[in-house]
């Protein structure tokens, strides 16, 4: 996967983007990351990328032109998505970073200040995602962490074949939040580990790890259960916590 960034501080993505899982991707040459300042496409000599907002009010716009200029300029393909980060755009889940590792090349565009002139989003802006409801200063945090999502599924950057479909969230799981998670020592501070989870049985523990992952959801987000993948077993196991909690 190719993904360009578009930014006016683009040093803020080397040291996240050279660490860990990103920089695993790179190395294996299934990511071609680049961060371009959007300040180079400007072409007047104080390289302007702003401007005062027609109407007034406070704080400052980034110009269309200089944006669009940079957007051609790094978008060989038509098909390939140009990605507003805002606060007004469709909520990063699962599913969407799912939906968006199947594109070859992304552009994200980090806005900053006011926002973006509203020409770009009819000229050149084919998405929106925002990563929560509340406001950044600008995109860059925002796209870092569209990247992490989206490259966990990409096969062959995760250590573990599949890894993500076993992730909260994940199909794998239903929609499921994953269960609790153990490993040594096997006591700690009076605290053990769950006598299942030795006992060796595959098919017991694989029943309890579904039980605690429906358990996880009820308790921390139960509106995830409406779309849900649920079997009958999973259901009469949920009734029970139900009337359990009742009592």
């Amino acid at each position: 996967m190719k993904i360009d960034v578009l930014t006016l501080f683009p040093s803020m993505f080397e040291p996240v983007m050279s660490q860990s899982m990103m920089w695993k991707a790179r190395d294996r040459g299934l990511l071609d990351f680049q961060a371009h300042d959007i300040r180079d496409y400007a072409v007047d000599k104080h390289r302007k990328v702003d401007d005062t907002p027609y109407g007034g009010g406070g704080g400052m716009v980034l110009k269309p032109d200089v944006l669009v200029r940079a957007i051609e300029a790094v978008k060989p393909e038509k098909q390939s998505p140009v990605i507003l980060m805002s606060p007004q755009g469709r909520l990063l889940t699962h599913r969407v970073a799912v939906e968006l590792s199947q594109h070859a090349h992304l552009i994200l565009v980090c806005g900053h200040y006011e926002g973006v002139d509203e020409r770009l989003r009819q000229i050149a802006i084919t998405d929106e995602i925002s990563i929560g409801d509340y406001v950044l200063t600008g995109g860059e945090l925002a796209a870092m962490v569209l990247i992490d999502a989206v490259l966990r599924q990409i096969p062959g950057v995760l250590g573990a074949e599949g890894a993500q479909n076993r992730d909260s969230h994940a199909d794998g799981l239903g929609g499921l939040l994953e269960g609790p998670h153990y490993t040594r020592p096997a006591e700690f501070r009076g605290l053990g580990v769950p006598a299942v989870l030795t006992s060796g049985h595959h098919a017991e523990v694989e029943r309890w790890r579904r039980r605690q992952a429906l358990k996880r959801t009820w308790q921390m987000r139960p509106d995830l259960l409406a779309g849900a993948d649920l079997s009958d077993e999973d259901r009469a196991y949920l009734a029970g916590l139900i009337e359990e909690a009742g009592d």
